[in-house]
């Protein structure tokens, strides 16, 4: 079983504070089916309850109606929640990667504004930066977005927009500066998806079809969508630094959650080795022996990163090194379990109904590519940690990139 860690007398304090909330408290969860796995959806009004008790945003500081949480507390949160069997509700995208940017780098008045429409659910976010030829070289991004009185107008493609289909907003990034360095004449832009009317904001979302069968991503046309200046965070032109916070927080953020699901989809694996009959074959063990190490240092390396994000310290290269060692170990441990089963592998119900480990396999051939591809992080890792020189040709990008 994992090692138990002391986490000192706050966080430890906390969990009891949680234990006891969520005894009283804990919902009923419903089930459905998602890729073969079990996925519990919350009752009418959990997120709400949540809300009143101060367990959404919970990294925020207080002042922006968060609880101010340690990236421990967070930790022992995210077990709790899972321990119980319940889901910890969170405000998705805006949670995690936009309050964060508007946080560090917004004007008090969208502090104000943004804020508090995140953690009531009336924003809902989804992400608009990458682009059919700006994927890892995010800075060479095309949309553009052009001044016209108060308001941006934004023009231009997004794809691999995750979430769209239910958010009412999307945090784009756009050129407004085309004379500008690469990384300079970004802005970083909060667009509705909606006019007041309810009429489409001159964007419209075309479904991309996954290995899996469903479609979780959008292509993202913009056409003259229009977005107040007021939306604009961190200044006109100068959306590089927010845009490096969220993703900081994307590559980072999910640190303790993701080691939760590591470890239910290891013990479950324990399970299959067992009802495969090769619980005693030396090669299995040693592979099941790799797996959770890797989960265990994965959840110890997810304590140290989320410290530094719940204390608004910027995480710097240790999120990229967490996405390439998460996303590279989901791969081979996926690929293990496919050789493990053999040929049952293989077969896929009609209707395309794949069970938990297909789907956990056709999923993570993707981990290693969102979010920064692992090649793009070990440059990160070797240029801001081993101070190894940039490759030849990108010394003129150095000015932006360490924005």
């Amino acid at each position: 079983m994992p090692v138990e860690l002391e986490l000192g007398p706050n966080a430890e304090k906390f969990r009891d504070e949680l234990r006891d909330w969520l005894a009283a408290n804990k919902p009923e969860p419903s089930e459905e089916p998602d890729l073969g796995r079990r996925r519990f959806l919350p009752p009418e009004g959990w997120a709400e309850r949540l809300r009143e008790a101060g367990y959404l945003c919970v990294s925020w500081p207080k002042e922006f109606g968060g609880r101010g949480l340690s990236g421990l507390e967070v930790a022992v949160m995210n077990e709790e929640f899972a321990r119980a069997g319940v889901p910890r509700v969170t405000r998705g995208m805006g949670e995690g990667l936009v309050g964060p940017a508007i946080i560090v780098w917004g004007t008090d008045e969208q502090k104000a504004y943004f804020l508090p429409r995140i953690i009531e659910g009336t924003d809902r976010y989804c992400q608009g930066f990458s682009e059919p030829d700006a994927g890892s070289d995010l800075a060479s991004l095309k949309t553009r977005g052009i001044v016209d009185g108060d308001e941006l107008l934004i023009t231009g493609q997004k794809v691999w927009t995750s979430g769209s289909q239910l958010a009412n907003m999307i945090f784009v990034l756009c050129r407004t500066n085309p004379d500008a360095p690469k990384h300079r004449g970004i802005s970083y832009v909060l667009c509705p998806m909606f006019r007041e009317d309810g009429s489409r904001n001159g964007i419209e979302l075309r479904g991309i079809k996954q290995l899996t069968g469903r479609a979780g991503f959008t292509e993202t046309f913009f056409d003259e969508a229009r977005a107040p200046l007021f939306n604009v965070i961190g200044g006109l032109h100068n959306g590089w630094r927010a845009t490096m916070t969220t993703l900081g927080n994307e590559r980072g953020g999910n640190a303790t959650t993701q080691h939760v699901q590591h470890t239910n989809d290891f013990w479950a694996a324990v399970k299959l080795v067992r009802e495969l009959g090769l619980e005693n074959d030396p090669i299995v063990r040693q592979q099941l022996a790799w797996a959770f190490t890797h989960v265990e240092i994965m959840r110890f390396s997810g304590l140290r990163l989320l410290a530094a994000l719940a204390d608004r310290r910027d995480p710097g290269p240790s999120s990229s090194i967490n996405k390439m060692f998460w996303s590279e170990y989901q791969q081979r441990f996926a690929e293990m379990i496919t050789n493990w089963r053999g040929m049952t592998s293989t077969v896929v119900r009609d209707d395309y109904g794949l069970d938990r480990w297909q789907g956990m396999f056709l999923t993570s051939r993707s981990h290693t590519i969102w979010g920064g591809t692992a090649q793009v992080q070990r440059n990160i890792v070797s240029e801001r940690v081993l101070g190894l020189p940039k490759e030849p040709g990108m010394e003129a990008e150095k000015d932006g990139a360490d924005v």
